[in-house]
């Protein structure tokens, strides 16, 4: 006793007990209560043994389950629900440095309305990338979090990129990365594509001539430049002062100021060991400069004044303030965002003159950093059109159908809770349990009903073979007329099964595999109770003993 109250008791009990049975131990029952309640825990299994008390090894499953229901309740295993689903989100990486914080933003966004957005945010030199054929995409991760490093794997379903992918400083080309999303097929913001064009500003460059071609220079006053390949054609004298930009960098580096020719051979001998491009533009002697964004249908406009007099604007003190959008503002941002298949985050640099006039001097992609006392409300707008971006371009996955296994268990669930069937209807037919003389039993069974039923009940055994030791035992030609042969064949195999009854009453329950099972949990042997060859008093007295033993362990 010791050891069923330990084996009944056991937290894994239920677990191990085969699939769909017992089931209504999972739930919780609203008339019943977790612990024992003194009034309704007594009457409410009342009528149910009643109903299920014409079968002996009925009630003993009966008695079973109650004991098994009882100290579950007891151990609080009766308030155990499924396990849920596995929670289903799209994972977005943003590549950005870590004081901008974009988990936060995407919290409680959801994609298709059931999606919730899992965030990685890493910088380009934190992440490596495999890209297949098929067009997946293997993002590797190794971040340093509060002094830990956190290493990640995953399959990213959208990338926002807010860093530079290209920098001719050390170790700051990412361009392979921007080729193994592209290869992966992974949707970005903004487009791969516009992202690798804009990784070299005289290509970008050589977009905006053709925009001021198509516009003219006072709609679109784009300043002068001249480009060479290497130093090779530096030969020609500029007009001095002139800005030298060597290769493609950000932030005021590689830009150097020249006044005169002396200074400009000296910078020719730095382009040969650079061995890269060059572009050189006329100094303007600029009042202030202009930065006009778009983020989507949002438009700013800010303008920056440098207080510590250098003639790099970015470089220094300078004062930021916000400035009316003009007409002419958003003609220049509206034409470049449509470049290299639509910029979604774009902004254009401008320099304005002390001689009134405006220069157009460059323009930067996703990559821009946000400025101004509406950094908020700016990343606001990026989280907003991210999210609308993902579901146009994320596809819907078909949702996965856990509930495929237990909807075919819902019958036997239903029949536990239900009781046993009734007998006085014909049970489905099941494929025979293990052991025992299983067929003349429902041969008896079938012999009870008219000749129709039974050439019926024939006709839709599929899961059994349909009598086969029958027709060995008389002539195959009654095969063809029908119901006669049908009532001869059931006379016939009524005629073997003449004993007396005592195999036949316990008739095979639905669920006798699963009740083995779990008489081999309790540690009972086949032959010893269910195969029993004693007769229907005994089998009785011993079922009469069980339950008051079950009813001693549980009583309290």
């Amino acid at each position: 006793m010791n050891y069923l109250r330990r084996r009944l008791s056991d937290s894994n009990f239920i677990a191990n007990l085969p699939n769909g049975y017992m089931t209504d131990l999972q739930q919780p029952e609203p008339q019943q209560p977790p612990p024992p309640a003194p009034a309704p825990s007594s009457t409410s299994p009342a009528p149910e043994r009643r109903q299920i008390s014409p079968s002996p090894g009925t009630g003993f499953f009966s008695s079973i389950s109650n004991a098994v229901k009882q100290t579950a309740a007891s151990a609080g295993l009766v308030e155990q629900t499924p396990t849920s689903l596995t929670k289903k989100f799209k994972l977005l990486l943003v590549i950005d440095e870590p004081h901008n914080e974009w988990a936060k933003m995407f919290r409680g966004k959801k994609v298709h309305g059931d999606y919730d957005i899992k965030v990685e945010q890493a910088e380009f030199s934190e992440i490596n990338l495999v890209s297949h054929a098929d067009g997946t995409c293997n993002v590797d991760m190794q971040v340093f979090r509060n002094g830990t490093k956190v290493v990640r794997s995953f399959k990213p379903d959208f990338v926002l990129i807010r860093q530079h992918a290209f920098s001719m400083a050390e170790n700051e080309d990412f361009r392979n990365m921007i080729i193994g999303l592209q290869y992966g097929g992974v949707p970005s913001i903004n487009s791969l594509e516009s992202i690798y064009n804009l990784c070299d500003k005289p290509w970008v460059f050589g977009q905006l001539i053709s925009t001021y071609r198509s516009f003219g220079a006072e709609k679109f006053p784009l300043i002068e430049q001249t480009f060479y390949p290497n130093h090779k054609e530096m030969i020609t004298m500029p007009t001095f002062p002139v800005v030298v930009k060597i290769g493609h960098a950000h932030s005021g580096m590689g830009k150097v100021k020249i006044d005169n020719h002396h200074d400009f051979q000296d910078i020719v001998s730095v382009v040969a060991l650079t061995q890269t491009y060059t572009t050189i533009e006329p100094y303007i002697d600029s009042k202030y400069d202009l930065r006009i964004q778009k983020i989507g249908d949002n438009y700013k406009a800010y303008m920056r004044t440098s207080i510590s007099g250098n003639w790099k604007t970015n470089t220094g003190s300078a004062m930021l303030e916000q400035v009316a959008m003009t007409d002419r503002y958003k003609l220049w941002v509206d034409t470049c965002s449509e470049m290299f298949g639509g910029l979604d985050i774009c902004a254009v640099k401008a320099l304005h003159g002390k001689d009134g006039k405006d220069y157009i001097t460059e323009v930067m992609g996703s990559s821009m950093q946000l400025i101004g006392e509406h950094q908020a409300e700016d990343k606001q707008l990026i989280t907003d059109m991210v999210v609308t971006k993902m579901n146009q371009a994320v596809p819907r996955t078909p949702i996965p159908s856990p509930q495929r296994p237990t909807a075919t268990q819902q019958p036997q669930s239903g029949a536990l809770k239900e009781g046993q069937p009734d007998h006085s209807k014909i049970p489905p037919q099941r494929p025979p349990p293990q052991g025992g003389p299983v067929q003349p039993q429902g041969l008896q069974s079938q012999s009870q009903a008219p000749p129709s039923e039974q050439a019926q009940s024939l006709s839709t055994q599929g899961a059994s073979p349909p009598l086969p030791p029958a027709p060995t035992t008389q002539q195959p030609q009654p095969q063809a007329q029908g119901a006669p042969p049908a009532v001869k064949t059931e006379k016939k195999l009524r005629q073997p099964p003449s004993q007396p009854a005592p195999q036949q009453k316990p008739q095979p329950h639905p669920q006798l595999n699963k009740s083995q099972s779990l008489t081999n949990a309790f540690n009972f042997t086949d032959s010893s109770f269910f195969r029993s060859n004693n007769e229907d008093e005994t089998k009785a007295e011993s079922i009469r003993k069980l339950r008051k033993s079950f009813a001693s362990l549980f009583s309290d």
